[in-house]
């Protein structure tokens, strides 16, 4: 407890120090994640969100959202984190599959993720996100089609799912490493993938990021501006800020980060991006997304990487992967399963 008031309290002096790093931007979004946030109580939330509001000017329609697990909520939380200024939620479901969550060692089971999603619709919100894993050792593209079919019953108007990613020095990556556990294939993933594509489309969801997928009017404000390279500020341990020009991220360590804001200076270390990464960065977040990139902004960047793209894209174009729509070039349906080769050798 004393180190998470300690955490809050340079949260809140954090925020005081970088007040001049948007130049007075006009903040669409909030979002309040990483570790697990909802283990803040209301009232902690209630002090990071006045307080940021003190020094940045809001939206009137600003997003703000806050990453949850189903076994966090209930009725009197989300009533007073609807009156701290929450309005919308990400949550952490990850599968409807009581086996596939005891794989990924999540505390909730499939009763109790879609009880938080009712609770949290009963309660008022209506923008909410819920995270779903395709590619899980063991599942079947049956089982993928069930997760899916039970996604579109929730009315949830927003939906993000990913390619389950094995990280070394885990229980499930010695399994695999012990033969315990059968990884999914490349092709299989590529069905479900491909499957997840053409359900949700047929039901009115806009496929906007290759891991996203919306409800007109329901996109995430702020990982669109993520993708968009719009400038945003990170706070606390770990947090990462871009303002256009440079990047910069906060020391991981929680204690040294509090030693550090305490003595009123922040803990970064800062990368200024050169008009190569620029250029590289547009690639890779706009080629994920329905906007694709746009020739003219990669004309800006400089005549290199003008005549480089210009070099590259005929033959994309011409295998059917990346579609151009006047000024735009996007990814075709095909293309997105290729997405981050077709990237890298699109880079400067």
């Amino acid at each position: 407890m004393k180190t998470k008031d300690g955490l809050i309290k340079a949260i809140l002096k954090e925020i005081e120090l970088n007040r001049h790093y948007l130049k007075n931007k006009i903040i669409d979004s909030v979002y309040i994640g990483g570790g697990t946030p909802s283990l803040l109580s209301a009232m902690e939330i209630d002090r990071i969100l006045n307080k940021i509001n003190k020094y940045f000017i809001y939206n009137k329609n600003i997003e703000i959202t806050l990453e949850a697990n189903p076994d966090d909520v209930n009725n009197k939380y989300l009533l007073e984190l609807k009156s701290a200024g929450i309005n919308r939620f990400s949550m952490g479901v990850q599968s409807f599959h009581n086996n596939e969550l005891i794989l990924l060692n999540r505390s909730h089971d499939s009763y109790k993720a879609v009880q938080s999603l009712t609770l949290i619709k009963e309660a008022g919100f209506e923008n909410t996100n819920i995270d779903l894993i395709f590619g899980i050792p063991g599942s079947s593209l049956d089982d993928w089609k069930k997760n899916l079919d039970i996604f579109l019953k929730t009315d949830i108007p927003h939906l993000s799912c990913y390619n389950l990613t094995i990280e070394p020095k885990t229980i499930l990556a010695y399994r695999i490493k012990t033969g315990k556990l059968d990884t999914v294939n490349d092709d299989l993933s590529a069905q479900m993938f491909s499957y997840t594509h053409k359900l949700l489309t047929k039901n009115n969801f806009e496929h906007y990021e290759i891991s996203n997928y919306a409800i007109a009017g329901k996109h995430a404000l702020h990982n669109t501006n993520y993708w968009l390279r719009e400038p945003y500020l990170g706070l606390g341990p770990s947090a990462h800020s871009f303002n256009g020009n440079s990047r910069q991220w906060n020391i991981a360590n929680n204690r040294k980060y509090i030693e550090s804001i305490n003595n009123n200076k922040i803990p970064k270390t800062i990368e200024i991006l050169t008009p190569q990464d620029k250029y590289n960065e547009y690639i890779m977040t706009g080629m994920r997304t329905m906007w694709g990139v746009n020739i003219i902004k990669i004309r800006d960047l400089g005549d290199n990487f003008f005549r480089h793209f210009n070099t590259n894209i005929p033959l994309f174009i011409k295998d059917g992967m990346i579609i151009r729509n006047n000024n735009e070039y996007v990814l075709s349906e095909k293309g997105l399963l290729y997405a981050d080769r077709i990237s890298s050798e699109l880079f400067y």
